[in-house]
């Protein structure tokens, strides 16, 4: 198919395979193919193609632009922007040569081939910066793609210790003592379906369909298992009715009946003898068990595209014999669900039953449910929707709707409640639960019905949701975003609903209905935000620009202006800059770039590390490192980057607080040839005092010569150590494939000591390497930062 239609066979000569030859223009656009047998069809993911002009360059010369902030010192431009212009090459695949193929297999791809350093005038003295000169073809990088996370219970939060992990039928690897994993993701891949499977036994496996960032580095994803109900006894020479969800005091959603002898060994022989049965329900009518599902919610339709569901509920059954615990199969048992649960009434005649391909991460369908008489004793007054199912193999079931009214809804994530365009955060996972309100009360879900994962890109994330166009209402969406397994906060509704904060004009925000989770309790998280997902009209110019988009204007929605409507998450940081000389963005690894003054010198392996600092004082400050090349000939005395940080308050102690300021590590530079032990001064802002060192610290230091000179009493400076000293020494240091994350885990165990949480509570009786004692009123900013920039390297 191109762009949707089918290219004829005996025109384009094509079998398994289709070759374009004397391109033009016209052929550019998508491609697909579309696979087709009795069992089904399915489409593949679309492959791009770009058809250039005789002497057009696939990669152009000049840069585009792209700013980084430049330190508050610093002055601004004529338009009051911080702001400078560093330039970046897309990292686009570039054109093949005569007879070389394709742009990725021949390897190619737009990167920087030239870069100039330039120096700003701020407080006094040059502050050095490497610009984007000229881009041109060269190798691609090609970083690792990984997921990495924890698996735990989603009742307790209880670890699934050595689990296994599968990717489709194959096994990668288990899970830690800690129900940490990491997946690789294989390259080429479009959709990564993993299953894990408990060895005790304890948890129903879990089939998720990770997101992950294309463009190289870890996504962190947390995935809980539902723990598998306690089994009970049945007796196989009589019927059986085991309900479904009849937890919290619920009427159940309906019930699996299995006749008598309904029981057979893998051979086909009838079993009658004691039955071990455990059937774990998950209540789509509990919203905390959302995270729990397994999937996308999705299946192939009769043309092969991905269609989305809609879940009334969905359980796993473990039937096992009383003596020996061999495993059981059913013959033809019913499924018989409350057609009074269902509160759409278009739903009754779309609902059928489904069991999910653990390898795909794909529903399959099993059967319909067709209206039935009533049941049988209390219940004679309900009606009920009955399914045939045969249960030959350990599946997870469904009652599932297909659902063809889809929107998708923009989001973006921003590094602060400034929402600057220049400060988005690549890499965030977004995820939107779609719930069906309680009638004449928006605000409170009576049950969810779907969830979806996206990880946000240079554009933010547009994720699929149900929307209805007659009732604005029909639909909500709870919507969280989470970076490195740090919770992002959404725009505030309360007191007052900011139009422009919350990035949706009116009046279609008000059709909304926009509310942060808390919104009506202010003792609740801040992290979460719920619309109505009203579809918008196409007739109503104020509902044409976002955030909420027809299904079929998807690449509309991703590829829509900042400017456009769309929702926002932000970053709560603790005052926080950071500069580096050869900028790079953190959640692109594709925009690293090889020089000896990066901050990064191996994009395949980033290495974090950061100093405790103790203040004794009455208030917080601002805490600098400013890291210069130390001992290697080509950056000796050279800037690497400035880290500010501002330090938190000891929860215990008074008149202390505490700052956790990153440095840049020692080690090899990117040519892999030579060490250099980085300079590293911390300059606390104000009248500070340096008043104690760590012992071991110090002892490591003089064992380690050279010594830097800390003649300045008012800074530390070391060169820093090669070796991951712990946290004894007050250095926290951790290595990790995202450096995102990298930098999350190292300042939760500089803080709280923790090795999982990202926590920003300070506690000193954690490893601090240098105490500061402070006098109340430190000097300004400004002075302090030029003292701090004209000092020599060497201070």
């Amino acid at each position: 198919y191109h762009n949707g239609t089918m290219l004829e066979r005996k025109a384009h000569r094509y079998g398994s395979r289709l070759t374009l030859r004397d391109l033009a223009p016209e052929q550019a656009g998508t491609y697909h193919c579309k696979a087709s047998t009795e069992a089904g069809a399915i489409k593949s993911a679309p492959a791009q193609l770009t058809v250039l002009a005789q002497g057009q360059q696939s990669c152009k010369p000049e840069p585009e632009p792209s700013l980084v902030e430049l330190p508050s010192e610093c002055p601004q431009d004529a338009t009051g922007s911080r702001y400078y212009n560093v330039g970046r090459c897309p990292p686009a695949p570039c054109a093949g040569g005569e007879g070389s193929g394709c742009g990725a297999e021949a390897g190619r791809c737009c990167g920087v081939r030239r870069m100039e350093t330039r120096e700003i005038p701020c407080a006094g003295s040059l502050l050095p910066v490497k610009v984007v000169a000229e881009c041109g073809c060269g190798p691609c990088a090609q970083p690792r793609v990984l997921v990495r996370g924890r698996v735990t219970a989603a009742d307790t939060g209880e670890p699934l210790r050595f689990g296994q992990i599968f990717l489709g039928g194959r096994k990668v690897g288990f899970t830690g003592y800690k129900g940490s994993f990491t997946i690789e993701v294989p390259p080429d891949t479009q959709r990564l379906v993993a299953r894990f499977a408990d060895p005790r036994q304890r948890f129903v496996d879990a089939v998720k369909v990770l997101p992950f960032n294309r463009r190289g580095g870890a996504v962190y994803q947390e995935v809980k298992m539902l723990r598998k109900k306690e089994a009970v006894e049945l007796d196989g020479n009589r019927s059986n009715a085991i309900p479904l969800g009849e937890a919290s005091g619920r009427e159940p959603v309906g019930e699996l009946v299995l006749p008598a002898g309904a029981f057979l060994r893998p051979s086909g022989e009838v079993f009658k003898g004691t039955v071990k049965a455990s059937v774990t329900f998950l209540d789509p009518r509990d919203v905390a068990t959302a995270s729990a599902a397994s999937s996308d919610l999705s299946f192939a339709d009769a043309e092969g595209e991905i269609v989305p569901l809609r879940t009334y509920g969905m359980f796993a059954v473990d039937f096992r014999e009383g003596e020996s615990g061999a495993e059981l199969q059913t013959g033809p048992v019913e499924v018989r669900m409350d057609a009074g649960q269902v509160w759409m009434p278009e739903h009754l005649q779309k609902i059928k039953l489904w069991s999910l391909n653990p390898e795909t991460g794909l529903w399959e369908e099993e059967g319909v449910l067709r209206p039935a008489g009533g049941s049988r004793g209390k219940r004679e007054e309900r009606t009920f929707l009955v399914g045939n199912l045969e249960i030959r193999e350990r599946r997870l079931f469904n009652l599932d709707v297909p659902e063809d009214r889809r929107c998708f809804v923009k989001v973006r994530a921003y590094s602060n409640e400034k929402f600057n365009p220049y400060e988005q955060l690549e890499g965030v996972v977004v995820s939107l639960i779609n719930l069906e309100p309680q009638p004449g009360y928006p605000a409170n879900p009576r049950a969810w019905g779907r969830f979806d994962s996206v990880v946000t890109g240079p554009d933010g994330a547009c994720l699929p949701a149900f929307c209805d166009g007659r009732r604005p209402d029909a639909y909500s969406a709870y919507v969280t975003a989470t970076l490195g397994g740090e919770e992002l906060e959404a725009v505030a509704s309360s007191p007052k609903l900011n139009p422009n904060a919350v990035g949706v004009s009116q009046p279609y925000l008000g059709k909304l209905g926009y509310r942060r989770s808390d919104h009506d309790d202010p003792s609740l998280k801040k992290t979460a935000f719920q619309i109505n997902v009203a579809k918008p009209d196409p007739n109503n110019v104020d509902e044409t620009n976002g955030p909420i988009y027809p299904y079929r204007s998807l690449r509309e929605c991703e590829e829509a202006p900042v400017s456009a409507n769309h929702l926002r998450f932000y970053r709560v940081e603790v005052d926080k800059y950071e500069y580096n000389v050869v900028p790079f963005k953190e959640s692109d690894l594709t925009s690293w770039t090889g020089d000896y003054l990066s901050w990064w010198p191996n994009p395949q392996e980033f290495r974090a590390c950061f100093i405790k600092v103790r203040i004794e004082g009455p208030q917080e400050y601002m805490v600098r490192s400013r890291n210069v090349g130390g001992s290697h000939p080509r950056t000796r005395g050279q800037l690497y980057g400035l880290r500010d940080t501002r330090s938190v308050r000891d929860m215990l102690l008074e008149n202390t607080s505490g700052a956790c300021v990153e440095f840049k590590c020692s080690g090899m530079l990117f040519d892999q040839s030579l060490v250099d032990r980085t300079l590293v001064s911390i300059i606390p802002q104000g009248s500070c005092q340096r008043t104690a060192v760590n012992s071991l610290l110090r002892d490591y230091l003089n064992r380690h010569p050279p010594a830097a000179e800390n003649n300045h009493t008012a800074a530390f400076t070391m060169l820093a150590p090669v070796d991951p000293l712990g946290h004894n020494y007050g250095i926290y240091t951790v290595t990790d494939q995202n450096p995102r994350l990298a930098k999350e885990i190292a300042i939760g165990r500089c803080f709280d000591g923790t090795s999982d949480g990202f926590s920003r509570e300070m506690k000193a009786d954690t490893g601090t390497a240098v105490t500061f004692t402070c006098q109340e009123r430190p000097p300004g900013r400004e002075s302090f930062f030029q003292r701090l920039l004209t000092a020599p390297a060497e201070a």
